[in-house]
């Protein structure tokens, strides 16, 4: 039997009812219909239960979907991007600064000031030209974010402790290199398997080159929106490219939802909340790592341009993730900045009293103040686990920082410390290696027991994409970063 993942209405159902918690609300009764019926909680790690449900039950999830669509929320986490700009006192300025409120653990900002705005939020200034780094920045850049997505991949979906007795086990640990199955005990490879798609591709053994990832095809995606459509791109311009050009089996949780909801002719942003209960998972912030590289120096613009592609699939605080990361990389792009500041740019542009703002600013706190890693990621699954899904944004948003805070922006130590962190291995992995290779400047300061095995060479269902030289993609978002 076909078990299509990610959208399986009486699946979509728990996942909703977790989300109306989290987002301010009361599922309550709709949650206790649901039990009443005889229906069963979401899957915790698969995309989808192991059995059909009734027809009864398949209806009445998406009655009560759409029931929990309707209910309102009593926090204040706009989608707007004017609202989002009317929530941030410190909204960057066109040269990387802006910085955080008086509760955020980056520490001190330093010449970094806010620019006068606009009554609409919008900046007065116009934008600048982007200075981008060179080719050679570009081309760490793509490389950091492979090799985080490498490391990731064989653990993904694994709990935490199962990472840690795998690393441990074959003396990897703290985590220092590729994981691997030579020496590992067969009873502890029984319990704890590697992930069944990426194993015979990512092991330290297995790999030849860079596999297929979403983590990789959604920046080659986004290369060939801003090829076609430059920056003024719009999320129905994002749709229709992917639908064009992203087979619908390599898309999951929210952009999986948000294509059956194109295909259904639901029009964007409505894409982003019909029957869509991953719009705050971590989808649109692996997204924006284009974002970010394309506009160096100007976290405002990559902010922006995040929003717009985030905005297809995401809302409030998925659509933020995006936004923070972008702003992030858009500051590591310039080559001037510790790892600190880029990440108080990246934090300028969310709302200070969202649920991500506060999870990204304990988790620099919880990364200034203790000196043992395992510790700090302790703290974060005590806080998030019980209550978030391991792909969720918030908290792997946060581990993405804290990793990154921990490490001083160091290459090996951030993409090491971000997939040790459990939850979304391979998607944070990718993207502490994206700001960790910009900050590196250049491939011949990446370890060449990381970057070799690549073999400059990228596997990928992107048309016109597969296997090109991680070389070739850096000189492609050059040519994008200076376009006017």
């Amino acid at each position: 039997m076909l078990r299509v993942t990610w959208v399986q209405p009486e699946d979509l159902l728990g996942h909703e009812i977790r989300q109306a918690r989290q987002d301010g609300r009361e599922p309550g009764a709709v949650a206790a219909r649901w039990k009443a019926a005889g229906g069963a909680d979401a899957p915790d790690r698969a995309g989808a239960s192991p059995d059909r449900a009734s027809r009864y039950l398949r209806q009445l999830a998406e009655d009560l979907l759409d029931e929990l669509a309707d209910l309102p929320s009593r926090l204040n986490e706009p989608t707007d991007l004017t609202a989002i700009k009317a929530l941030c006192p410190q909204w960057p300025n066109a040269r990387g600064g802006g910085r955080c409120g008086p509760s955020c653990g980056c520490g001190p900002v330093g010449a970094d000031r806010a620019v006068p705005r606009a009554p609409d939020g919008a900046l007065n200034s116009p934008r600048p030209q982007p200075v981008p780094p060179p080719t050679r920045t570009y081309h760490a850049a793509w490389l950091g974010r492979a090799v985080g997505c490498l490391l990731g991949k064989p653990v993904e979906k694994l709990p935490l402790h199962a990472i840690r007795e795998l690393a441990r086990a074959t003396g990897n640990w703290p985590l220092n290199h590729y994981f691997t199955a030579r020496g590992v005990p067969a009873a502890l490879l029984s319990a704890h398997p590697w992930n069944r798609r990426s194993a015979p591709t990512s092991l330290a053994e297995n790999i030849d080159g860079m596999p297929e990832d979403d983590d990789l095809n959604y920046p080659l995606l986004n290369l060939l929106l801003l090829q076609r459509h430059g920056r003024a791109f719009t999320p129905a311009d994002v749709a229709r490219l992917w639908l064009d050009e992203l087979p619908a089996g390599r898309t999951f949780t929210a952009e999986r939802v948000a294509y059956r909801n194109l295909l259904t002719g639901v029009e964007p942003p409505h894409t982003a909340r019909h029957r869509n209960p991953f719009r705050e998972w971590i989808g649109a912030l692996i997204r924006a790592d284009v974002h970010g590289w394309t506009n160096p120096g100007d976290p405002a613009a990559a902010a922006e341009q995040a929003h717009r592609d985030a905005t297809l699939t995401h809302t409030a605080n998925g659509v933020y993730a995006a936004m923070f990361t972008a702003a992030t990389i858009a500051t590591a792009a310039t080559g001037t900045h510790d790892v600190h500041a880029c990440l108080r740019s990246g934090r300028a542009v969310i709302p200070p009293e969202s649920r991500l703002a506060q999870a990204v600013d304990r988790a620099i706190r919880l990364a200034r103040t203790h000196e043992d890693f395992e510790t700090v990621v302790d703290e974060l699954h005590r806080t998030h686990s019980a209550t978030h899904h391991w792909v969720h944004a918030v908290p792997n948003t946060a581990l993405i920082a804290a990793a990154l805070t921990h490490a001083d922006g160091d290459f090996t130590g951030s993409v090491c410390r971000a997939v040790s962190g459990g939850w979304d291995t391979d998607s944070n992995g990718a993207t502490a290696g994206s700001v960790a290779g910009l900050l590196a400047g250049t491939p011949d300061a990446l370890p060449d027991r990381w970057t070799t095995p690549l073999k400059n060479r990228l596997a990928t269902s992107v048309g016109g994409f597969d296997g090109t030289g991680f070389d070739t993609l850096a000189h492609l978002t050059h040519l994008e970063a200076t376009r006017p």
